[in-house]
């Protein structure tokens, strides 16, 4: 099977198979009705032709395929080709005739009326579906579309607000109204939101304002808004076509808005056509997507398998307050299907459990009721048997991990003695699980903790002659937990705790298997249960152990969440009729020893229970593999990345070798948004990369931005992003793609090695375009410290573009400044140019400050060192950090001052917890004096005085600059870094248009955006016109949508928590209100946002910030410096949207009431009371929390 791409081209293949002979060149486009002068198939080819190499481009025409007969074919060829050089369109063949008039109605399909009856029916007189097809004669074909009805929605809720606001606005002014009115206009206020009264008593308000006149500007309001005064039904009816990209859809909006708006989405899939579908097209779970946000109503209903239950989960859906989203089946494949197949489907698919019916309101929640509601049984009996059928494979693959894994192919010959002792080793367990007291430790782990400490119970476990098993909790269905019972199985459990005390991924089927069971009723674990022999005396022997951080929900009501899913799985295993061994365990990251501590005193109990506490082992227990182990074995960075490259088993590499790979520049990721769907099939899942280029001080040449423009289409997901690094960064790039991508990049005279890792990373350099002349030699400088500090292995060069080691294994690499174990942690280096600290210089291990001279010249820089943003949530061992001044160096000592204290951090830094291994962590715990000491010790001679220095932002100067050298730059806005086409926002289009043409550069920001550099006077004209043609001259945008940036988050990093870069836009278009409204447009307010505490977006130096915990949730922080000299403070330990916006709107308010003249939102939020500022990196927890009567207040 060949897959080719059809949009965009791979120009590479489109030239090839284009003969150099060829003067004309037709594209035929089955277009009838263009919308545009050029269609998009003929610019592709017109694109492509730009890099023709022959000696005549040829001539390139547009034309219309319409209906051909065969017979015909010849003559009308003939024609078309005659009619090429014609000024009117070309057509191949006729064209069908289409009807003029008006636009057709569309009209609802004879099925779907089922569900639009219904909805008639149970709300007569004030049903609105704000995408019904009678409103495509008024507003046209758009009108029908969920996502066009969703800003219909956002339009009449802001229309009702501003009724709402012109109501009080009369109630509140005395004299202005009669009593009687008066009485009404209350009345309407308490019963808004009433169904049946607020259309009435708007009715009486109306005949009275016609009926006499009132001096008020509210009372025109109110009539021109007369239509919003009844409490309305509103309701989107939309396909399961959302269901395939949750994340971009307007789905996701509809949640992320909490509009108070239903969505009816109908899936008319029909059962026994599932497997039909095209596989690459996977549907995801809508209702469970919308679950996890916590505060939308979901239904999952089929009216021709339970009428009841689709009106009940209706009528919920209708006075829910807040978005709800119903999953209505109908299964049909055409109008001629009968109402009797449309039943048969719909019975198939629910007693099969493919389409469950249940109903979920978190309103329920509140009230300390239970949300969910189950109405349909999940699995009939012939799926458990399926299940049976295939429990002897799986018990042997779980009793033999190792043994499974050696039935791929060999991955070289120096790998075949080890493999051959695994799958020994592998055999022996076998062997020895006939022997001993059973164990079968399961674990459900997200980040591995709970994984290791897993697998660190099952060595000790066969330490003690125990027969072990471990695998993860979802590996082993619920029914062979019940089974292992009778074999006298005890079962060891270690579960940690996600987002908000939910289960780890590979556990949530399990959880959930589990209290399905318990809603049944049924004892699976109880001795003589059903399935187990009638004599058997025991049930489940078990024990649970759980991980979690008391302190990560502070609240007292959030304190349920602590170490939730291990308390819930062990009361859970009872109810079930399990019998506890040993007491449940919690371990808690906030112990002096993390979860060890408590760990320690739970697994003697379990030894005892076993009755293997008095054996004596003697055996030393093998130490955990760790980082710097991968690093010492990996033959510097070589690993066995090349044999896993070859390797078409998997999507994956090697979990070391994965470690290996971020020193060449590669993250390996997967797609969350699809994890639980192609777990349900038994996939692994979907696999991809990401690839960071090394870019010094992120200047680009255009030929360098094409060839990045075209790596992301043919290689990634069609996007790219520009990072807080100034580099390019691709995502969704399969493994199969890696090695052609690097060589891509390459060939652009670009790499990708130190991008990543626990080396020096990409160097910064502040972009200022109107210090041109400084920029120059601040790049040159940068450039020189990164070649200067590269890895000088030869392994990149070997992997990716297939150089040889002269002499093979006779000759070994070397690295002079890194050694065998590199780095401890990551480094990072910038260089800044005063006034703008755009590189947020004292957020890096080492900076380097520009100072100059009377006549600007440069003269050296100041040295910093010691900063760094990462952070491990509630671990106050953990903390960012800004960077201490050393001293000043001459641009000639540069190079060696940056080494000697990449050295010093070598030799030094913490390589025992990785957690607080990086230089911020060593000049702490050696103190700021000892460590400059010891890095002019190695330097030979002292760093001189500190030079003064002024910084006053660290956010990009958009628009227009001319340089020194009198050419002219425009820094242009790219939210958040997304370099991709939207609707209305061709950027990437038009920015590949602009390097096509553009003489200079192009300069990366560290606020993610991008500078069009080096014009030539000249060129403006032409540049501008490009700008605005694709719309990337727009600067409208508000200060604080200018001033903010964001992580990637989800999908595809592993280690987000919440959403960031998809989040960030939607809080701020909220927020933007709340400014506009104080006068606060066009200031500048820093606001940063990141999906985990590790800080990519440097948000700890933001004035706001709000980094992920869980989805939907955030730590807040304020007081953050405007130009990146101050760290913010922990104000809220956990927010959600409704309470980000409550809190910020009287706070901004206030703001725009009281500050001093140049005052900023950072510096006020301290001076106003609402937080303390923060002195220094080991100070930050100090005072958390808002001070005063703004403070919060949390559990001990």
């Amino acid at each position: 099977l060949s897959v080719f791409l059809f949009r965009p081209f791979p120009v590479s293949q489109l030239l090839s198979a284009i003969p150099s002979s060829v003067t004309r060149i037709v594209v035929l486009e089955r277009v009838y009705k263009r919308t545009t002068k050029w269609t998009p198939l003929y610019l592709d080819v017109i694109s492509a032709l730009q890099e023709w190499s022959g000696d005549r481009r040829p001539e390139v025409f547009s034309a219309t395929l319409g209906h051909v007969d065969e017979a015909e074919f010849s003559s009308e060829l003939q024609a078309l080709l005659s009619s090429l050089s014609s000024h009117g369109p070309s057509v191949l063949g006729k064209l069908p005739s289409t009807p003029t008039g008006a636009p057709l109605i569309p009209r609802v399909p004879r099925h779907e009326a089922s569900y639009t009856n219904l909805l008639s029916h149970l709300f007569p007189g004030r049903l609105e579906i704000s995408n019904s097809p009678e409103l495509v004669s008024t507003l046209g074909d758009a009108a029908t579309r969920p996502e066009f009805a969703l800003g219909q929605v956002r339009a009449q809720e802001e229309s009702g607000a501003a009724l709402e606001q012109a109501v009080r606005d009369l109630v509140e002014t005395p004299g202005v109204v009669d009593a009687e009115l008066h009485a009404l206009l209350g009345k309407w206020l308490l019963a808004k939101e009433d169904t049946i009264r607020s259309g009435p008593l708007g009715d009486e308000i109306i005949a009275s304002l016609e009926k006499t006149a009132v001096d008020h500007p509210s009372a025109s309001t109110i009539l021109e808004l007369r239509s919003h005064f009844a409490a309305p039904s509103r309701w989107i009816i939309g396909s399961d076509a959302w269901s395939y990209d949750l994340g971009a859809s307007g789905l996701h909006h509809l949640i992320s808005s909490s509009l108070n708006v239903n969505i009816l989405l109908l899936d008319t899939q029909p059962y026994t056509a599932r497997s039909a579908t095209d596989p690459t097209k996977r549907k995801k779970d809508a209702g469970l997507y919308a679950m996890n946000y916590g505060h939308a109503y979901v239904g999952s209903i089929a009216v021709y398998s339970s009428y009841s239950q689709a009106l009940q989960a209706l009528i919920e859906a209708d006075r829910f307050k807040g978005p709800s989203v119903i999953l209505a089946y109908l299964p049909y494949e055409s109008e001629e299907t009968s109402a009797l197949s449309v039943l048969k489907e719909t019975k198939l698919a629910v007693d099969a459990g493919y389409w469950p019916l249940y109903r979920w309101d978190p309103s329920k929640d509140q009230k300390g009721d239970e949300p969910f509601a189950l109405d349909s049984e999940a699995i009939k009996a012939d799926l458990r048997e399926f299940l049976d059928r295939q429990n002897h494979l799986s018990q042997l693959t779980l009793s033999t991990p190792a043994l499974a894994t050696e039935l791929v192919s060999s991955l070289g010959s120096e790998l075949k003695d080890a493999r051959k002792k695994q799958a020994q080793a592998a055999f022996d367990a076998l062997v020895n699980a006939m022997e001993g007291p059973p164990l079968f430790v399961l674990y459900a782990s997200d980040g591995g903790n709970a994984e290791k400490i897993a697998k660190r119970l099952a060595t000790r476990a066969k330490a003690r002659g125990l027969s072990v098993r471990c695998g993860t909790l979802d590996s082993v269905p619920l029914d062979d937990i019940a089974r292992e019972d009778r074999e006298g199985t005890t079962f060891a459990f270690i579960t940690s705790t996600a987002g908000q005390g939910e289960p780890p991924q590979n556990g949530r089927d399990t959880f959930k298997a589990l209290n399905a069971a318990f809603t049944r009723s049924e004892k699976p674990f109880a001795p003589g249960a059903e399935g187990q022999a009638e004599e058997s005396p025991v049930g489940l022997r078990y024990s649970v152990f759980g991980m979690g951080d008391s302190h990560y929900w502070p609240r007292p009501e959030d304190a349920v969440y602590y170490n939730k899913p291990g308390k819930d799985l062990d009361a859970r295993l009872e109810q079930l009729g399990g019998e506890r061994i040993a007491a449940l365990g919690l371990g808690d990251d906030q112990d002096a020893d993390g979860p060890q501590t408590g760990y320690k005193a739970w697994e003697p109990l379990l030894w005892k229970a076993l009755g293997v506490d008095t054996v004596e082992v003697t055996e030393a227990e093998p130490e955990p593999v760790t980082n710097e182990n991968i690093k010492i074995a990996s033959n510097f960075l070589r690993g066995t990345i090349a044999e896993g490259l070859v390797d078409e088993s998997t999507g994956a590499l090697a979990p070391s070798d994965g470690q290996l790979t971020k020193f060449h520049g590669i993250y390996e990721q997967d797609d969350r948004d699809i994890r639980d769907e192609r777990k349900a099939e038994g996939l692994e899942p979907a696999y991809a990369f990401m690839i960071r280029v090394r870019m010094p001080g992120g200047v680009c040449q255009p030929k360098q931005w094409l060839a990045m423009d075209r790596i992301a289409d043919e290689r990634g997901n069609g996007t790219f992003k520009l990072t807080t690094r100034q580099t390019f960064q691709f995502h969704g790039v399969i493994k199969k793609h890696l090695k052609p991508s690097i060589q891509a990049i390459n060939r652009a005279l670009l790499d990708t090695i130190a991008a990543c890792g626990d080396v020096n990373r990409n160097v910064l350099v502040s972009s200022l375009p109107s210090l041109s002349h400084l920029h120059e030699q601040a790049y040159a400088f940068a450039k020189n410290i990164s070649e200067h500090l590269l890895p000088k292995t030869t392994a990149y060069h070997e992997i990716w573009l297939d150089k040889k080691l002269v002499g093979g294994d006779a000759v070994k690499d070397y690295e002079p400044l890194y050694g065998p174990f590199y780095l401890p942690r990551k480094f990072k280096i910038a260089v800044a140019i005063p006034p703008n600290n755009d590189v947020d210089i004292f957020a890096n291990d080492l900076g380097f400050i520009a100072i100059t001279d009377d006549k600007n010249k440069l003269t050296g820089f100041n040295v910093t060192a010691g900063g760094g943003m990462g952070v491990t949530h509630s671990n106050k061992k953990t903390y960012p950090r800004l960077g201490d001044v050393l001293g000043f160096c001459t641009p000639e000592q540069g190079h060696l001052v940056a080494e000697k204290i990449m050295l010093t951090q070598r030799d030094n830094g913490n390589r025992a917890d990785r957690k607080n291994a990086r230089l911020k962590y060593t000049i702490d715990r050696m103190g700021l004096d000892k460590f400059k000491a010891e890095v002019e010790k190695r330097l030979g001679f002292a760093l001189e005085p500190a030079r003064p220095f002024t910084f006053d932002s660290n956010v990009d100067d958009f628009g227009w600059t001319v340089g020194h050298d009198g050419k002219h730059h425009f820094t242009m806005f790219i939210e958040n870094g997304r370099v991709q086409d939207e609707p209305g926002k061709e950027f990437k289009t038009g920015l590949r248009e602009i390097a096509k043409v553009h003489k200079g550069t192009f300069r990366l920001t560290a606020n993610q955006h991008v500078i069009l550099s080096d014009i030539d006077p000249e060129d403006v004209p032409e540049m501008k016109r490009l700008l605005a043609k694709y719309k990337l001259d727009n600067l409208s945008q508000s200060g604080l949508r200018l001033s903010s940036s964001a992580c990637v988050a989800f999908p595809t990093c592993g280690l987000a928590m919440a959403e960031s870069e998809r989040y960030l836009p939607i809080l701020i278009d909220k927020v933007e209100k709340i400014c506009e409204e104080n006068g606060l447009r066009n200031d500048s307010i820093v606001m940063r946002m990141t999906g985990c505490p590790n800080g990519c977006a440097r948000p700890y130096i933001a004035e706001v910030a709000f980094v992920g915990k869980a989805p939907g949730s955030y730590l807040m922080l304020l007081g953050g410096g405007y130009h990146g000299q101050r760290l913010n403070k922990i104000y809220r330990e956990n927010v959600t949207e409704p309470e980000i916006l409550a809190i910020l709107k009287p706070m901004i308010k206030r703001y725009a009431l009281e500050r001093h003249a140049g005052e900023h939102f950072g510096d006020f939020v301290i001076r106003a009371g609402y937080i303390a500022p923060t002195t220094e990196g080991k100070a930050w927890y100090d005072r958390m929390g808002g001070e005063g009567e703004y403070r919060e207040a949390t559990t001990s």
